[in-house]
This record gives C-alpha cells, structure tokens and sequence, in this order.
C-alpha cells in the first residue's frame, strides 16, 4: 500500500504528534508499505527552524525508508494565538501549493490533528489527487480550545471552525480516534459509527526499555539519590502544571524530593518566573529535549506526572506519554481521569490524584517516595501491559487493516458510480 501522511509535526521536532506520526510510518515501511510524509520545516515549539533548513522552501529527506517532504511554513513559538495561527494556516497553504511538485502516487491519504488546518489541507490534497481520506483527530478541536480558555464557545473563530470540523467529519471517507470516549462524542454528534476506528497511541518497546535510575543527567543535576518527580511533555494551558509547582512548594522542606520539568510550551516562562518568585530550589526546568534524550529523563525519574487541567472533555483523553513511562518501568501519578486513569489503573503502575488536587497530587507523590518496594513492583507491572496491549506495530497492523477497508469503500463506490453511467 501506498500512504501518503499529512502532519505538520515530525522530528526532529519532539511531542507526541511527532511521534505518532514516525512510528506508525516506520513500522509500515518495516512492513514493507511505501510511505510518505507531509509535514514542515523543524520548529515546533521553539518557532526557530535549525539553520539546515533555513530559507528553503522544499526539503526531501530519507528517515529509516520512510520518505519526507517538507515544505515551507511560517515559523512560530508554541505561544500566542496570532502568530501560531499564522504558522497553522501557512502549513496548509504551502502543502496545497508548493508541496505538490513532490509528491508521489498514492493510494490513500492520512491528515493528523492537530492542528486542525493541517486536516484541511489533507481534505484538499485528497480531492485534488482523487484519494480516500482519512481523517485522524488526535484531540476534539475546536472544543479543546474552549476547555482550556482560549476562546469561547461562542465565540466568531470557534464557530466557524465547529462548521469546518463537521464538514471534514462528513467528507472523510474514515476517521481514526485515539480513545474510545472520542468515538462515542462523535457518534452522539451524528457521525455515522460505520466510519469511526479507534487506533490508540502506543510505543516502540525497542526504544522506551527499562534503564537504571543513576544516569549522567542525574549526577548533572546534583539530584543524588534523592527521589525525582518529573513532568516530560508541553508546557502549555491545558496541562494545569502551575498545581504541580503548588505541590512542589508544599514540599519544599523535604530535601529528599526534587521536581524535574523538561519540555516547552506557552507557560513556561510564566511556570518559571512563579517558581523563582516562590523560591523553589527543589524545582529544576530543563525546557525541551531532543526526543533520543527523553529515555534518560525517564529513567532519572522516580516519579513521573501525568496532569491535565479539570475539565470534562480532558476526561476523553489518553497522553501518549503514558506508554513511554509505563514501557520505562516508571511509576506515574495520573491526574487525568477517564480512559487515561483506567489504563494506569488497570496496569497497577501508577496513583490517580484528582487534576489540580493538590493535596490529593501531594499525598500521592509522598506515598510513593515513601515507598520504593512498591515504586518497583509498579514498574514492571506496567512494561508487562503495555507490551501486552499498545506495542506500536501491533497498532500499526490494526491501522492498516483500517486503511484497507476505507480502500475498499472507496473502490466499491467508484464501481457503483462507473456503472452508474
């Protein structure tokens, strides 16, 4: 089969988007399916594109067999709403425009979100080619946008792209869900069920493999043998990390537990300007890594947090990080409710402290520092499930078979259509 991938994230930018979208591309191309991905110039979160691609407008490049194209973008920081818009829309533009001088034949096409114009720009590239679409929504845009308080739900942006959100849902000839509670909204919305697949997030175990806690980060951060609590991902408004600062500072007499966070995003600078105004020495920011490097921040850690704000619609969400930590062996307190909860649960690895509960999050962090028995039965435990059910070419295989059923839909409809005539 031929796959042509549309995303504007791929490393090495790092992120969960990023990663999906390689992995799965990968262990197609393993799988001997030629592959093909759209996406931009480097410079997600930072907005800065690494002076190898600067000023270029198409980029072609081999990544483990897997063909890249990348064309032209507005680069933006991962902050403020005009300038990350106009990133957004100049993604879709360019790949309707100058991306087409590269692009190979293709027997179906996949578009990520988010961001959500990246999709559109699928949807045209799909008409314009004359491929099936498959739409993949790896966050409920633009309903995210409200949760976290960005705009209202009322808001002139917010409608038009709800309009814009439906007609994608129906024009796709499949949609891919990353949670169960995803394909549920959409059938309540009125999507027909028929077109609705759940593929989940998962891992590369060959990559994300147990390591001993005492690595050179560690000794680089003077953090000993003291128990380290980490956050890995966006530092963004849907993350609700200034609770966790909150939880730090109530810990600030205990010398024994340090908090680690490594990643960008638009609050950063704001996280780091409230911990030096709390004075918190137990509190070290790293900002974003490349994503090689996560491995050794997951093995420092303890510890490791999975927060997302209070929310009703983060309750349908699944971080993939998830299955990162659990494949490293590293405990996690999960302060996302819903399937995200289950699965730690289910997986006897980790706690559940209700999202911004910061004496909930603080009880938790302290049982388990308190407890490095049960921190080490909670590892395995959780490599032993995610091996088990989210190994990421098993998903890859499930993917496919999705992509071979939209295949014949769609053939089965231009015959209908042929004999029609």
């Amino acid at each position: 089969m031929r796959i042509l991938y549309v995303s504007p994230y791929f490393p090495p930018e790092p992120g969960a988007p990023a990663a999906r979208v390689s992995e799965l591309a990968r262990a197609w191309r393993r799988a001997g399916h030629e592959v093909t991905v759209l996406t931009g110039m480097p410079n997600h979160p930072t907005g800065v594109i690494p002076a190898a691609y600067r000023g270029r407008l198409r980029v072609e490049e081999d990544f483990h067999g897997v063909r890249v194209l990348r064309t032209w973008i507005y680069a933006a920081a991962n902050r403020g709403k005009v300038r990350r818009s106009l990133a957004y829309g100049s993604f879709a533009l360019s790949a309707l425009s100058l991306a087409q001088l590269g692009l190979p034949q293709a027997d179906v096409l996949i578009a990520t979100s988010p961001q959500f114009l990246a999709a559109v720009a699928g949807y045209g590239l799909s008409r314009l080619r004359g491929l099936p679409f498959v739409f993949e929504v790896r966050d409920l845009w633009p309903e995210s946008i409200v949760a976290v308080g960005a705009l209202s739900a009322g808001h002139a942006v917010v409608r038009g792209l709800t309009r814009v959100e439906e007609h994608l849902y129906e024009a796709a000839d499949g949609i891919v869900v990353v949670t169960q509670s995803f394909r549920e909204r959409l059938i309540q919305r009125g999507v027909p069920a028929d077109k609705i697949d759940v593929i989940r997030n998962g891992v590369d175990l060959g990559r994300f493999t147990p390591a001993s806690r005492d690595t050179p980060l560690r000794e680089k951060l003077g953090f000993g043998d003291r128990t380290v609590v980490a956050y890995v991902g966006t530092h963004g408004m849907a993350h609700g990390l200034s609770a966790v600062l909150d939880v730090a500072s109530g810990l600030r007499a205990r010398d024994d537990v340090r908090f680690l966070f490594v990643g960008e995003g638009a609050e950063r600078a704001s996280l780091e300007a409230r911990a030096r105004e709390l004075g918190l020495s137990n509190v070290t920011f790293l900002g974003a890594l490349p994503r090689d490097a996560v491995t050794e921040v997951y093995a420092t850690a303890d510890i490791c947090l999975v927060p997302l704000r209070k929310t009703e619609l983060f309750q349908t969400v699944i971080p993939s990080k998830i299955f990162e930590i659990l494949a490293m062996e590293r405990p996690i307190v999960i302060s996302v409710d819903g399937e995200a909860r289950s699965i730690v649960e289910e997986a006897s690895a980790g706690v559940f402290a209700p999202p911004e509960d910061v004496p909930a999050m603080t009880r938790a962090i302290v049982e388990l520092a308190s407890d490095p028995e049960r921190r080490r039965r909670m590892g395995p435990a959780g490599r032993a499930y995610v091996m088990r059910s989210f190994e990421r070419d098993m998903l890859a295989r499930e993917y496919v078979d999705v992509l071979e059923r939209v295949l014949c839909r769609a053939r089965s409809r231009e015959g209908q259509s042929r004999s029609k005539r």
